[in-house]
């Protein structure tokens, strides 16, 4: 049995990055000489066991044949008799494809080092294009690693896959995947650039097809330049797009609200204030707990404004114009839902 660290690790370690996952490979054992040691066997598809201490994951080597359309029609041979070259082979990028031993010396069969130093993102075989995934895995790894390039013939092979409709066997599941991980990368609007120059826009991604399309610069996390689309494109193309990708309930709402109400915001000072008033009320800025100040968080970066004063305004306007009062004076109901609505648009009239 010989156990190799693969993958992302080793490359993060060669970039002197930092690695928040360690994957490991075994070569030359068994499901049972595993099980025999301690480790915990979990996967569906192909054997993966949870080492008895660390709970890393521990997979045995593998060669894989394609049997059927999609990302998981794939055949998987784990035996003994797997090299560690050929579960190498059967990765998605040279960089992607490098192993370490037990003492630290890097096996690196396909010129991963290479291509780190070229920055380069290279196919490791002709079997990349059995997986329509790996289209999108390639444009993620450009959003991850800035300054980084497609090899031209990684380009090439990867526009045949998606002119050839191979991307549209994917579940939006994945693909989503693929494009959360790339909104968190230091460069995600190469995720967009990519699929622009691989044809693959068109079918998952149809509304983002404009060249300038970028994420404003202040926002850094997922969810906020998710959220800046609603500007970019408006309501009805960023509700289409987070429908297809099937996105969380939390990105659908806050890019709507984005869209819906941006302008208004942006604009609050020369807005009628009851305008201003009816838009902080339908993104429920006078509740304690809303999405309200992620919402001015994303439309001041897009607009290029401060909202602090805004965010005061309606935090001040909570604590102090409520019901008690008018209820004293002895409104109930419609009249004092009137009564509320009149104090706090005043209070917004003032301030502006």
């Amino acid at each position: 049995m010989e156990i190799y660290l693969v993958g992302g690790a080793v490359r993060d370690r060669l970039m002197n990055l930092p690695s928040a996952d360690r994957d490991w490979l075994v070569v030359g054992s068994s499901p049972e000489e595993m099980a025999a040691l301690g480790y915990q066997q979990v996967g569906r598809d192909f054997p993966v066991f949870l080492h008895p201490e660390s709970h890393e994951e521990y997979a045995l080597a593998r060669t894989e044949r394609k049997t059927a359309p999609g990302h998981g029609g794939f055949e998987f041979d784990t035996s003994m008799q797997v090299r560690l070259e050929e579960d190498l082979s059967r990765r998605d990028l040279t960089i992607n494809a490098m192993a370490e031993d037990s003492e630290g010396k890097v096996i690196d069969p396909f010129g991963g080092r290479g291509d780190l130093e070229r920055k380069c993102l290279r196919h490791v075989s002709s079997a990349f294009a059995e997986d329509p995934l790996r289209v999108f895995r390639l444009a993620r790894f450009a959003a991850q690693l800035p300054g980084f390039s497609v090899a031209d013939e990684t380009l090439t092979l990867a526009r045949n896959m998606a002119d050839n409709g191979e991307l549209t066997e994917l579940s939006a599941e994945r693909v989503w995947q693929e494009w959360r991980k790339s909104l968190a990368g230091d460069e995600p609007s190469a995720f967009l650039v990519v699929l622009r120059q691989c044809h693959a826009l068109e079918g998952w991604f149809r509304e983002l097809r404009a060249p300038d399309l970028t994420y404003p610069a202040a926002l850094e996390s997922p969810l906020h330049r998710f959220a800046s689309l609603g500007w970019a494109i408006g309501s009805e193309a960023v509700n289409t797009l987070a429908e297809r990708l099937k996105a969380p309930n939390e990105f659908r709402r806050l890019a709507a609200g984005v869209a819906i109400h941006g302008s208004v915001f942006a604009r609050w000072r020369k807005t009628p204030a009851i305008e201003v008033y009816q838009s902080v009320k339908a993104a429920d800025g006078f509740k304690q707990e809303s999405d309200f100040l992620d919402l001015l968080t994303v439309v001041a970066a897009c607009a290029g404004v401060n909202l602090d004063d805004l965010a005061a305004l309606c935090g001040a306007i909570r604590v102090e114009v409520v019901a008690a009062p008018f209820v004293e004076a002895g409104l109930i109901g419609v009249e004092l839902g009137r009564a509320l609505d009149d104090a706090r648009a005043r209070r917004i009239s003032e301030a502006q």
